[in-house]
């Protein structure tokens, strides 16, 4: 599936963070990202930038808030054109901890918003576009998004917003491939000037094959993760991803070489990837937050249980 066009990014990091609170040790985020830069990908989204007036450092690691010294000192001395990426989330970060590109050496800012704050979001985005950085509106949970809405959201940020490229975000993996393809259709019907990019999670064994479906209906901006690391199911393997694009400058053998040595003893720490109670919530197109409640219950695996609690409805 070759075409010039399409640009990957890694988000292991960022999206991994969300598993152990963006506790990782400098070394993990370094070799990541040596073995994405020799990779070929496109961006490595490093982690969130978020603000300490508002979220405390107490509670969360330093990939939360991506301070200059701390990214610096992980990528330092790595040959690498592999563009930097953080993500920053309406409400948790001041404008003012935004540096002026020139000052950074991250050049991608994407904004995760819901389709409810999306005036907020093209202000956070204009804001970094100004200050000189690519950047990006992600809609998290469109599976739960209005038509309506959703088409007045596309409309404003196709009007109003400076963002190079606008993020399908399938936040509780419950599309299938033909919502995938109606979400497409709708992107580019309205979006003219926009790139279209995809970041796809795996509850229900779909986050793979949802990307590749995107990239036939015409995405040219995709995230994967090594291993598939995420938010309890995780996200599309970012190795598949390379093996599927057969583009000649990304290169899997550095992905393939940094599993064993990185992300199969971290497994051994943290769980994520495929398990049935993400696969449940995917199906009921809910986020997994009771499902990664249950993990860390005696009753784990009672599986039908945890299905009947979802499916079961109160009717006046």
């Amino acid at each position: 599936m070759y075409r010039e066009k399409i640009k990957v990014l890694d988000c292991t990091v960022r999206d991994g963070g969300l598993i152990n609170n963006h506790y990782f040790e400098d070394s993990f985020v370094r070799e990541v990202y040596r073995a994405v830069s020799a990779a070929g990908v496109d961006y490595m989204e490093i982690g969130y930038k978020a603000s300490k007036s508002i979220l405390s450092p107490k509670e969360f690691g330093k990939w939360k808030f991506c301070e200059e010294d701390e990214v610096k000192k992980a990528i330092d001395g790595i040959e690498s054109n592999t563009k930097l990426s953080v993500m920053v989330d309406i409400g948790r970060i001041e404008k003012d901890d935004i540096l002026p590109c020139e000052d950074s050496v991250i050049d991608m800012i994407r904004v995760a918003t819901y389709v409810k704050d999306m005036d907020k979001a093209i202000d956070l985005a204009n804001e970094a576009a100004n200050k000189g950085y690519e950047s990006t509106v992600n809609i998290m949970a469109i599976s739960k998004s209005l038509d309506n809405e959703l088409d007045e959201a596309l409309d404003q940020i196709e009007k109003e917003c400076k963002a190079h490229t606008v993020f399908i975000v399938d936040s509780f993996g419950a599309l299938y491939s033909e919502s995938v393809t109606c979400l497409m259709e709708k992107y580019k019907k309205i979006l003219k000037t926009k790139e279209i990019g995809m970041h796809a999670h795996n509850n229900q064994q779909l986050g793979y094959a949802n990307t590749i479906q995107a990239i036939i209906d015409g995405a040219n901006f995709v995230d994967g993760t090594v291993y598939g690391i995420g938010r309890a199911a995780g996200n599309c393997p970012l190795e598949l991803l390379i093996g599927f694009l057969k583009n000649p400058k990304y290169d899997i053998r550095p992905i393939l070489d940094v599993i064993p040595k990185e992300l199969l003893p971290l497994r051994e720490k943290i769980e994520w990837g495929y398990l049935l109670p993400y696969a449940i919530t995917g199906m009921f197109n809910e986020h997994p937050r009771e499902a990664m409640a249950l993990r860390k219950t005696k009753e784990k695996d009672n599986y039908l249980k945890f299905y009947e609690s979802l499916s079961a409805t109160d009717i006046d």
